[in-house]
């Protein structure tokens, strides 16, 4: 039989006192470990998401409205807002004329908006051209909805004082637009 090169170490046979030191250091790794605990788990939980930031709806007399009205003044006849879009952000809708001394001016319908990135709201949207020649009544936003009425003439030779044609419309956005209908249950004259 080969001896080997390594005598036998005297440390090899247990004795109580090994075992005493290794459950010790044992236990002390066990109670280091429940004191030194990882932070608890931030999973997302099921839930209400929290509110978005509230951003107040666009003033209609803080955007450069798309009506040349020479030398007199724009008037906001009525306004409205709310989220026509889905974003959770308020819209202003506008119905808007030039102040004329006399007549009945063409009314014309604004959406606007203020971006997260912009100082000032803007125009994003024309429902009602004033070149339409449309007065507008009935106006209203909700549900995610714009309707009203609009008065308008059936041709150029009907004289502005007498519009002939009714229609009541509504719109909503849809796929990045604004789709006009007619609501349930409204007829035109």
């Amino acid at each position: 039989m080969q001896q080997t090169a390594v005598p036998e170490l005297a440390h090899a046979h247990t004795r109580p006192i090994h075992w005493l030191a290794t459950a010790t250091a044992l236990a002390g790794v066990v109670a280091l470990s429940s004191a030194l605990q990882p932070d608890a788990a931030r999973a997302a939980q099921p839930g209400p998401k929290p509110a978005p930031a509230v951003v107040a709806a666009p003033d209609p007399a803080d955007v450069d409205l798309p009506l040349d009205c020479g030398p007199v003044d724009v008037v906001v006849k009525e306004r409205a807002s709310g989220d026509l879009d889905g974003d959770h952000r308020p819209e202003t809708v506008a119905v808007v004329h030039c102040d004329a001394a006399m007549g009945t001016p063409p009314d014309a319908v604004y959406v606007l908006t203020r971006s997260t990135d912009a100082a000032r709201p803007r125009v994003v949207a024309t429902l009602v051209a004033p070149k339409d020649r449309n007065t507008v009544t009935d106006f209203a936003v909700r549900d995610g909805a714009v309707t009203a009425t609009l008065h308008g003439y059936s041709s150029r030779k009907v004289p502005n004082c007498c519009p002939d044609v009714t229609d009541d419309v509504e719109w909503q956005w849809r796929d990045g637009a604004f789709v006009r209908s007619t609501p349930a249950g409204s007829r035109s004259v």
